[in-house]
């Protein structure tokens, strides 16, 4: 048994350091999918959770992950992707919401639409449409040609064709509000999926590859937003293949063809108006009343699929995914879509119909959208940057009293040790100050990611203005530190050496900006950027000639020594200071001044030039730590890992197998899911003897809830000093009742749900609150109820069991033993169908880890595992 284990310890340290490779399996997930998407056309792309649709729509896109093993070619016109720049024709609108939450939604367009010079397109569409209405003799409406015209022009600050989307995405009554983001409060879910949309169509670009936009929005709303697609397709040819989960019935006639996609294989593409046909041809009827896009769906499931069978001459036996593709290919549909596959070559020859270039505008407008953005995050950010620049004057009072010049302090060396420590500190201080510069570009990166693959702006266009507009916040803090210490304290009094001395911590925050700035983009991740950066800033700090004299350093760490940037500013700030007159009374010792037994001393130079290369190496290495954040960022990928699907044994990966996707559900089985779950957890609980809870009612009876009236709309004109969110809200939620809440986006469903809970750290609540006829005490009522938020908010290096029994240990009562914690949470694992990915890691969104679909479950799962007599589903 030792030896046994002993091998597995070996294997998998030889893995880790890779010398060995891990045991692989391969994972097929698109097999063998052609087809054409048409201008003009509006197409769907439909399929269940995992079916593959994201991995389609990123290959379209030419996003695809390079360590993914493909065959097979995608063209545009007929050609190929590496012949042109795809990433500026087509525009992949992804599921993950990626934004600076420090912009307004206004912003966030404006910016978008500037970089992908939103302008200049117009005005090319208003010469071909000029062109045409000469061919056809036609003339225009006065007030689309005023629209046209004025959208031409670009504005500095805000530009028409923004306006004009926000108004189609509805999304005019939140522009002047902050995006925000998971930690931030600012527009809501489905405001902020609307963004992630607008970011990306107000190009405009003619080939959109839109995954999955309705999640978090209202059906009235998705259908507007497809409605409007829909009109830009058909009247500017443009190509569009949009993925909706379950779109909604009269969404549903809004497109033209179809693509049903299922465990990675293509069951139908065609016309929309024929797909009910085609599949009655395999024996499957759509029964009345039921939406066309519910029966595609569960027609290729095995739990669904019988409930679908009309042919009465022969029995049922499930048709399986590889059958039904089969049985495509061999249609007539089948044959008529490859026969228009190789005939699909045309507009070829439109130069115009394809970008070539990579980037929309001129350098020269790129750096200057960017500055304006920086400008707008710095003025975002002021609380911060104030709160540091005191936080430096607060430090240099309390360095000034340890230092306190009450008299005169006597010329020698043990006094000098003081000086020194105290320049020495200074140095460290400044150093340190810039280390917040680390978690800043850090969570930029996921925008900077998506902009840069999209071709928004180059890596220096993005890395300058943050080198170029934190100067001015250099000086400020080199400014603050010297008024406040050097006098204070008694260093050398006069006017050059102060200069001197405020110039040189000028170029240690430089550098240590720089420095971090650069770590980040490296490290690419929270954790291994403190990790590595705070080892690194140790090493820095020992061999910077302080803590440990050079001499005193052995002979393999002298490099470190020569390449320590703190080594030189420490030379040149303890030249400055101790190279002055005051300084120069020869000492009884080694008949050296005092000044030079000093910094002999610590090992450090004598001579005056010193203080002139440390100031010019410092600035040499802020340049090259930018220039390094540049190449960082220009070249680096984000850290991606494999989505893990663990199965917990052979007879569910068969299972798994048959019924298409491991996550494969709809809309309307997740909804009969959640009523199952809160049926379970009151009746079921208390009929097995697991978990009995108090069942409660909950009441509350004219609810209103106010806010600060925000500044951009006191800008308007508006005087009242509170908005009101909530105007006299009632209502009952009672046990054995499942009640929805409903309304369009942006209807208040959070901020009731939050003022119910408990949630709201600010503004101000009226009205009653009561839990079965009492009043509601946050303190006991958190322990009794359960919030599913609309964030999936999870620690990333947890397994999804790690996470629900971390839930169950702390919210569960103290009384229940472990095997009945142990039961319940493997009751609810199974019945959110997580139980085949209980040993994946839940990693982060977009990235590694979980789908979207099965990190909600997760979210749920862990509410549900706390047993709560009140749940809330956002």
């Amino acid at each position: 048994m030792f030896s046994f284990v002993s091998c597995i310890c070996n294997q998998r340290i030889l893995i880790a350091c890779r010398l060995l490779q891990p045991n692989k399996h391969k994972l097929t997930i698109l097999d063998d999918v052609s087809g054409i998407v048409r201008p003009g056309r509006m197409t769907l792309l439909l399929g269940p959770p995992a079916s593959g649709k994201s991995t389609l729509l990123l290959a379209l896109a030419g996003k695809l992950d390079p360590k993914l093993k493909k065959s097979g070619g995608i063209t545009y016109n007929g050609i190929a992707l590496d012949e042109f720049c795809v990433q500026r024709t087509s525009a992949y609108i992804s599921q993950t919401d990626n934004h600076l939450g420090e912009l307004t939604v206004r912003e966030t367009l404006d910016f978008s639409a500037k970089c992908q010079g939103a302008s200049e397109n117009w005005g090319e569409c208003l010469k071909e449409l000029v062109n045409l209405e000469q061919k056809r003799g036609m003339r225009p409406s006065p007030e689309i040609d005023a629209f046209m015209k004025a959208a031409s022009v670009g504005g500095d600050k805000h530009n028409l064709v923004t306006d004009y989307v926000l108004r189609v995405l509805g999304l005019d009554i939140c522009a002047d509000t902050l995006v925000g983001s998971d930690m931030e409060r600012g527009v809501s879910g489905g405001q902020r999926k609307r963004v992630t949309t607008g970011e990306m169509i107000v190009g405009p670009r003619k080939t959109l590859l839109m995954d999955e936009i309705s999640t978090g929005l209202d059906s009235s709303t998705t259908f507007q937003i497809v409605k409007c697609v829909r009109n830009f397709v058909h009247e500017m040819e443009a190509t569009v293949l949009m993925s909706l989960l379950q779109p909604a019935p009269e969404t549903f006639e809004l497109f033209d063809d179809l693509i049903l996609l299922s465990e990675g294989k293509i069951v139908y593409q065609g016309q929309i108006d024929h797909v009910v046909d085609y599949f009655k041809s395999l024996g499957f009827s759509l029964p009345p009343r039921k939406g066309i896009a519910d029966f595609l769906q569960e027609v290729t499931s095995k739990k669904d699929q019988a409930q679908y069978w009309s042919d009465l001459s022969k029995p049922y036996s499930f048709i399986p995914v590889s059958a039904m593709a089969a049985a495509f290919t061999d249609s007539q549909y089948g044959r008529n879509l490859e026969s228009h596959s190789h005939n699909s070559d045309g507009h070829t020859n439109s130069p115009e119909a394809l970008a070539r270039s990579k980037f929309a505008i001129s350098k020269y407008s790129l750096i200057r959208a960017c500055f304006a953005r920086e400008l707008i995050l710095i003025s975002r950010h002021r609380f911060l940057y104030t709160f540091r620049t005191c936080q430096v004057a607060f430090v240099g009072l309390i360095t000034s009293t340890l230092f306190l010049r009450t008299r005169l302090h006597p010329i020698d060396e043990q006094n000098g040790e003081l000086y020194l420590s105290c320049l020495f500190f200074g140095l460290v201080h400044i150093m340190f100050n810039g280390f917040s510069e680390l978690s800043i570009t850090i969570f930029r990166l996921p925008v900077f990611y998506k902009q840069r693959d999209n071709c928004f702006h180059p890596a220096w266009a993005f890395s300058l203005p943050n080198w170029i507009l934190r100067i001015p916040y250099s000086i400020i803090e080199a400014t603050v530190w010297s008024c406040v210490v050097y006098y204070t304290v008694g260093f050398a009094p006069t006017v050059d050496r102060f200069f001197r001395f405020m110039l040189l911590l000028f170029s240690i925050h430089q550098m240590a900006l720089g420095l971090f700035r650069m770590m980040g983009a490296i490290a690419r991740d929270m954790t291994i950027a403190n990790t590595f950066g705070s080892a690194a800033m140790m090493a820095i700090f020992l061999l910077g000639g302080f803590i440990i004299p050079k001499e005193a350093i052995k002979p393999w760490w002298e490099w470190a020594y020569w390449v320590s940037p703190l080594m030189y500013g420490q030379r040149a700030i303890s030249v400055n200071e101790f190279s002055d007159s005051r300084w120069s009374k020869v000492s009884g010792y080694m008949n050296n001044t005092v000044g030079t037994n000093v910094l002999l001393a610590h090992d450090l130079g004598t001579q005056n030039y010193w203080y002139w290369i440390g100031v010019g190496v410092l600035l040499a290495y802020a340049l090259l730590f930018n220039v390094l954040f540049t190449l960082a960022l220009a070249y680096l990928n984000p850290l991606q890992k494999a989505q893990a699907l663990i199965l917990a044994n052979s007879e569910e990966s068969k299972d798994s197998k048959n019924d298409g996707a491991a996550s494969d559900r709809n809309t309307t089985t997740e909804k009969s899911d959640r009523t199952n779950v809160l049926e379970v957890t009151t009746e079921g609980t208390r009929r097995k003897g697991t978990l009995p809870f108090q069942p409660l009612t909950m009441t509350f009876h004219n609810v209103n809830y106010f806010v600060d009236m925000p500044k951009e709309m006191q800008a308007r004109g508006i005087n009242e000093k509170r908005l009101q969110l909530l105007f006299e809200v009632s209502g009952v939620f009672r046990p054995r009742v499942l009640t929805a809440l409903v309304g369009s986006s942006g209807a208040g469903k959070t901020t009731l749900m939050d003022v119910l809970a408990g949630r709201k750290t600010s503004g101000c609540i009226e009205g009653d609150i009561k839990i079965s006829g009492h009043p509601k005490e946050q303190q006991t009522f958190a322990r009794i109820a359960g919030y599913v938020e609309q964030n999936d908010i999870h620690s990333p290096q947890v397994t999804v069991e790690e996470s629900l029994w971390f839930s169950s240990a702390l919210r569960l009562p103290t009384d229940i033993s472990r095997e009945t914690k142990k039961a319940f949470v493997e009751e609810v694992t199974s019945l959110v169908e997580l139980d085949e990915l209980r040993h994946a890691l839940v990693g982060k969104p977009g990235s590694s880890g979980l789908s979207t679909e099965q990190r909600k479950r997760l979210t749920i799962a862990v509410e549900l595992v706390a047993n709560p007599s009140i749940i809330f589903m956002d």
